[in-house]
């Protein structure tokens, strides 16, 4: 089984650099994407029901504005698209497909900088980031969870080009990268950081100027995290920064379940 995640960056845009030409050639059995900014009824047919695949959206009350999706070849026997608080639901940032005993989240985390480049939203974020673990965690105790996305934050020193010059930027605050550490802590892996344990320049974000991509100034901030049942089950895990058509870049596990 070949999970895939990506921040698309505006599946609608992204379309128009050859996200279904990926999705076909990806090899993948799960999509899950991040950062749609569309409603379902906005999508051509080719993307909202594309051939082989199933499609679950869930999008954000505001239109243009964030919003997760699964594509996947088998049907989901559940999906979940709220986690029970308004406040969360009205950006239409999480939502878990269940494969008999296996679920897969896509998750946006939302970043913690405010409208004026300041870090507003970090306790909204840092909320946020509660609010998931409480529903993974009573999902793994059912079967083994992969929970995948953009989350918006760099974890360790290795996992950003300017670790110094980002220290009280959101993305890289001390309390933000101690989410992290808590969240593995209580036992979820970080998949890629597993099998790549001290490899520098691996990033899956990049701005979109001053040639941040091409010198590989960018930010690891999109994971796959897997519960400890999930986690031994994982035989690669990788990063596709050749693929260009969004200003994240795809990342993916091979599970052997």
């Amino acid at each position: 089984m070949r999970i895939i995640s990506w921040n698309v960056n505006g599946i609608r845009a992204c379309a128009k650099k050859g996200f279904l030409d990926f999705l076909q050639r990806s090899k993948a059995d799960v999509v899950c994407l991040q950062e749609v900014r569309a409603f379902e009824h906005q999508l051509d047919e080719s993307l909202r029901s594309p051939q082989g695949w199933y499609t679950n959206f869930a999008p954000a009350q505001r239109p243009g504005y964030s919003g997760v999706g699964i594509y996947s070849r088998t049907k989901p026997d559940r999906v979940i698209s709220v986690l029970g608080d308004e406040q969360y639901d009205v950006e239409g940032r999480f939502i878990v497909a269940q494969y008999g005993r296996t679920s897969v989240a896509s998750v946006y985390f939302p970043k913690g900088s405010g409208k004026d480049r300041d870090n507003s939203r970090v306790p909204y974020k840092l909320g946020f980031y509660q609010k998931v673990f409480e529903c993974v965690e009573k999902l793994r105790k059912r079967g083994p969870v992969f929970v995948t996305g953009d989350y918006n934050t760099a974890h360790t020193e290795i996992d950003l080009a300017r670790p110094k010059t980002n220290k009280k930027a959101s993305g890289f605050l001390p309390e933000e990268r101690d989410e992290m550490s808590r969240w593995l802590a209580a036992g979820w892996v970080d998949t890629f950081r597993k099998q790549h344990p001290d490899e520098e320049g691996h990033y899956t974000w990049w701005r979109q100027f001053g040639g941040a991509r091409e010198d590989n100034v960018g930010w690891r901030i999109d994971y796959i995290l897997a519960s400890k049942s999930a986690a031994p089950k994982i035989e690669n895990a990788f990063i596709w920064p050749h693929e260009t058509g969004s200003d994240h870049c795809p990342i993916g596990v091979d599970v052997n379940l």
